[in-house]
């Protein structure tokens, strides 16, 4: 476990395109690791004159998003409910931080929201890892998915990479870890209200469908 660790903390030191998209597919499956501390940076990496294009940083955060969102989903639609709540009760799936309580929580979110909830998910914390494996229960077209997980992650990225970019021009910032701990102060602020956001349009859009 310690070697792995030491090989994601190199890529963390290490921000590239292809790291950034690696570290990205690990925060969105079932193994816990925080986006906060991959694409904010990176973002502040693109500001300060780095070669890295802020943009591409929401591409490829995004995409790597996908992966890892992916993998959750296929496991949940192939392996069934019996053997993903197995897993999360297993000593494997308690090194990954899962329980049965988790697992729980996200497939009645997803219930209560039904398919949209993959975008809205996405803005909620302990929410945004684990909808995936909902998705693949209940057998969600995987294309819908893809697209909702897309607009979700993006916009989630979105955020993140705005405010790292953002705090380029902000003194008295030195230390990676120094940026980490303001982006987290911020995010869960901005991710909230992009939620509200976003559930409101929703609701006007099912409105007026309904109303049609």
């Amino acid at each position: 476990m310690q070697g792995v660790a030491d090989f994601i903390q190199w890529c963390i030191d290490n921000l590239n395109y292809g790291t950034i998209t690696f570290l990205m597919a690990i925060e969105s499956s079932f193994i816990p690791f925080p986006s906060e501390i991959v694409v904010a940076p990176a973002a502040w990496k693109a500001a300060t004159g780095n070669e890295l294009n802020v943009f591409l940083i929401v591409f490829f955060s995004t995409l790597g998003a996908n992966i890892g969102a992916l993998i959750n989903y296929g496991l949940a639609y192939f392996l069934g409910r019996p053997l993903v709540y197995r897993f999360a009760n297993s000593k494997l799936g308690k090194i990954c931080l899962l329980n049965k309580e988790k697992v729980e929580h996200a497939e009645e979110y997803f219930d209560n929201h039904g398919a949209i909830s993959t975008i809205v998910g996405r803005l909620i914390p302990a929410v945004r890892q684990l909808i995936s494996i909902p998705a693949g229960l209940a057998k969600m077209n995987i294309w819908k998915f893809i697209l909702y997980t897309t607009i979700g992650a993006g916009l989630w990225n979105s955020v993140l990479a705005a405010i790292g970019y953002s705090l380029a021009s902000v003194p008295g910032i030195q230390t990676q870890e120094e940026l980490v701990n303001k982006v987290a102060q911020s995010s869960h602020i901005i991710g909230f209200a992009l939620f509200l956001c976003v559930a409101i349009a929703l609701v006007i859009i099912v409105l007026q469908k309904r109303k049609k």
